[in-house]
């Protein structure tokens, strides 16, 4: 697939904020684990943290492909994690354009259009990630308002965000049908931050556990109908799934281009290890892997934008997704392996890309349920 003009101008403009922002302190966030707030302005002001929201609430009415450059761009220049602060309210937007109220849009999305705003969805719980069914998280009715109690695991950026879109069980009803999506102000009193999780990778976003200690929450901000709500959360995440596979394709990327440069300059034998047929066959192979993610990653986008049936957009965002995971763990594991013995150690940042792919296989559905759910689409 051949970008357009506009969409050429926008990936340069952001490998350009990239190299100026991200590359020089990529290494430095993986050694401290903090995160840089100021890159929030950087990426806001250039309209990547909102650029989901639509242009009539203020936002840059960004379209999938450009949330999928935006991420392989920052990935390539050498942080999976802060390529998740391009289009980070994204899951959010889409997920309570499809089910909220009007008056509901209207006061948030104009907030999330300044790029300053920082939020998550909270879905998994210490008994319940894949399987929605064992959600424990309870919402009770009282009067006009609902009382939320609970608690959550693995919220990545739970302890930054100012909303979050949480489900909670709101009926006795089997599996996904009685739980209900709300949109809570974490500033109120009863959201908790229990835990800073201590991740293997992708050092610097917060992951947390949430505790809910009677948050209340209006009807108002309920997203979608009462015991209906998780298929916003689905829509939200078949939306952020190809952009999770535009990280692992910059990021692979990005690995097999460190290899080849170190391949160039290491010498073996009494000649560069470029020169080795076992090498370049390592190389060749990961260079046609990353080229066929990014051509599913680039088709997925664009059927999405085109207008492609929700049915086969879902397909398609699974199969980028599990393809391209698959990429970047074997491009970060052979990067390591062509450095051999200095791959291994901290002065290269291979050692750091081998980490931070492992997640792209886990998080917004797993390897495993994207095989699930394009088997159940082909063998309809």
């Amino acid at each position: 697939m051949k970008l357009d003009q506009d969409h050429q101008d926008f990936l340069a403009a952001v490998r350009d904020m990239a190299d100026k922002h991200v590359r020089p302190v990529a290494d430095e966030i993986d050694k401290t684990n903090e995160f840089p707030a100021g890159l929030v302005d950087v990426f806001g002001d250039m309209g990547l943290v909102q650029l989901a929201v639509p242009e009539e609430y203020g936002g840059p009415g960004g379209d999938l492909l450009s949330g999928c450059l935006a991420r392989e761009a920052v990935a390539e220049a050498g942080s999976m994690a802060l390529a998740q602060l391009a289009g980070q309210n994204s899951i959010v937007v889409n997920a309570i354009l499809t089910g909220a109220s009007k008056e509901l849009l209207g006061e948030i999305m104009p907030l999330l259009a300044q790029g300053r705003t920082i939020t998550c969805i909270a879905i998994t719980e210490p008994d319940a990630g894949s399987d929605p069914s064992l959600m424990k998280t309870k919402a009770t009715k009282d009067g006009d308002r609902w009382i939320l109690n609970g608690a959550k695991q693995f919220i990545t950026w739970g302890s930054m965000a100012k909303y979050a879109l949480v489900f909670a069980r709101t009926n006795d009803q089997p599996g996904s049908k009685g739980i209900s999506a709300f949109l809570v102000d974490t500033d109120q009193e009863g959201w908790k931050v229990a835990k800073h999780n201590d991740k293997m990778g992708q050092h610097g976003v917060p992951n947390n556990e949430i505790f809910l200690d009677d948050v209340v929450v209006d009807d108002a901000y309920m997203v979608g109908e009462e015991g209906n709500g998780f298929g916003a959360a689905m829509h939200g995440l078949h939306l952020n799934r190809p952009t999770v596979a535009a990280i692992a394709v910059g990021a692979a990327q990005c690995a097999l281009d460190y290899a080849i440069n170190y391949a160039k300059e290491r010498e073996a034998g009494g000649r560069r290890i470029v020169e080795y047929q076992g090498l370049q066959w390592m190389m060749a192979e990961n260079f046609t892997n990353i080229a066929a993610a990014r051509h599913l990653v680039y088709d997925c986008a664009q059927a999405y934008d085109s207008g492609a049936p929700r049915d086969e957009v879902t397909r398609l965002s699974s199969m980028a997704k599990l393809f391209a995971a698959d990429t970047v763990n074997r491009a970060t594991a052979d990067a390591v392996q062509i450095l051999g013995g200095h791959g291994y150690m901290s002065d290269h940042p291979v050692e750091r890309y081998m980490r931070d792919a492992k997640l792209l296989g886990i998080y917004e559905g797993t390897s495993q349920i994207q095989r699930n759910i394009i088997a159940k689409r082909i063998l309809r």
